[in-house]
């Protein structure tokens, strides 16, 4: 018997079973289209947060909070001592110290204008936050030192506040209120996106921080700092005497612990690890377990057809149909079922992880090396799926089969 004759059995046996072709696609549907979501959207959301992270951190950046603990993957504790005079303390003692910028916040602060409110973050910044962030203002201008000294009611704003509170209107010059307290926008931030924690940057109001501290959040200490350095080979060492100089302003006793925490290039580059090793290491192997399991309910569904078609084996056999035909056929059917499946499951994987990375602003999501891997697994496990049952159904002699 030609093999593109059994093709055509099994494809046409396929189509009469429809019922139990489809519970052998559906375990091979989920699996496929979670490992290609998983990938699409992982390559998606690894890219952004490279990007997002460079340019939030850098190599020649080192952040200050206050609070002490871990800032990332630990809890930290609440901190009410890091003060705008410390961090000045710390650039005019250090020399690799090249620029720095304090920041105070007000999360999900309510900003109106006119009959619109919104609720976003506002920050408190200097004129040095240009630099030290590398974002300015698309349009208009950003607020400068003598704003920041006279605690002028200036604010900058991102896009998506524009288009919540002002629509089609030009926000320049226009005023807004923060809380209750009016504030003059002097310009636009440039386009941001999401950052690591999925907030949108272009949600926010940015004013200066002295502002902010006096007229509206009324607190004489700071939130965080981010300074750039000189020399980015020497961070570790500047870390240490930011610590040293920190708890000796703030009156630390030895066996006390920082009440301050200090974020460095090389904890920013553990970060990304983990990140990566949660994308393309722990998340496909759920992924990758759904898969296999998809193929062992295919494996123990032909296991079944085998059993229930022992007649039909029988008989194929008796008319000429050697070993290695009825191997194939059955090979043929679980791997084109599980296959087909496949497809299916990259396209539904592919159009989730899309939605999925338009909702969160990550970008674009790349379709190949998802397609490759999707339809290379499938295929595998398809295979693996059929062996036993095809082996089964080869070994059955005609005489016992037709009894």
């Amino acid at each position: 018997m030609s093999a593109v004759r059994v093709i055509h059995h099994s494809v046409r046996t396929m189509a009469r079973f429809k019922l139990r072709t489809g519970f052998m696609m559906l375990g091979s549907i989920v699996g496929v289209a979670a490992l290609t979501f998983v990938v699409s959207a992982g390559q998606a959301a690894q890219r952004k947060t490279i990007e997002t992270v460079s340019r939030m951190f850098g190599d020649s950046a080192i952040l200050i909070v206050d609070g002490g603990g871990h800032l990332m993957g630990g809890p930290r504790g609440q901190g009410t001592r890091l003060k705008i005079d410390d961090i000045d303390a710390i650039a005019k003692e250090l020399p690799n110290v090249e620029s720095w910028d304090p920041q105070q916040g007000l999360p999900g602060g309510s900003v109106r204008h006119g009959d619109a409110t919104e609720q976003v973050r506002v920050t408190g910044e200097s004129e040095r936050s240009e630099h030290v962030w590398g974002r300015r203002a698309s349009r208009g201008e950003y607020f400068d030192a003598a704003a920041v000294k006279t605690a002028d009611r200036v604010a900058v704003i991102g896009e998506t506040v524009v288009r919540k509170l002002f629509g089609d209107e030009d926000p320049l010059g226009a005023e807004i209120l923060i809380g209750s307290v009016p504030f003059r926008v002097v310009g636009v931030l440039e386009p941001w996106g999401t950052d690591p924690h999925g907030m949108d940057r272009d949600n926010e109001v940015i004013v200066p921080i002295s502002t902010l501290m006096r007229r509206v959040t009324n607190v004489d200490t700071i939130a965080s700092a981010k300074l750039l350095i000189r020399d980015a080979g020497a961070a570790e060492q500047t870390r240490d005497e930011i610590r040293r100089i920190l708890r000796e302003r703030h009156a630390l006793a030895t066996n006390e612990p920082d009440d301050f925490t200090i974020v460095t290039p090389d904890d920013v580059h553990r970060m990304v690890d983990q990140i990566r090793k949660v994308l393309f290491l722990y998340l496909p192997m759920v992924a990758g377990v759904a898969l296999l399991v998809g193929g062992l309910v295919s494996a123990i569904l032909m296991l079944v057809s085998v059993n229930a078609r022992t007649a039909e084996i029988g008989l194929r056999r008796a008319v000429g149909a050697g070993i290695g035909d009825i191997r194939l056929q059955f090979l043929v059917e679980s791997a084109a079922t599980t296959i087909t499946g496949g497809v299916l499951g990259v396209g539904l994987g592919y159009a989730g992880a899309r939605v999925a990375a338009a909702h969160m602003h990550l970008g674009e999501v790349e379709l190949l090396s998802a397609v490759l891997l999707g339809l290379a697994a499938s295929t595998v496990v398809g295979l693996l799926a059929g062996t036993i049952p095809a082996m089964r159904a080869a070994r059955l002699h005609p005489v016992d089969a037709l009894r």
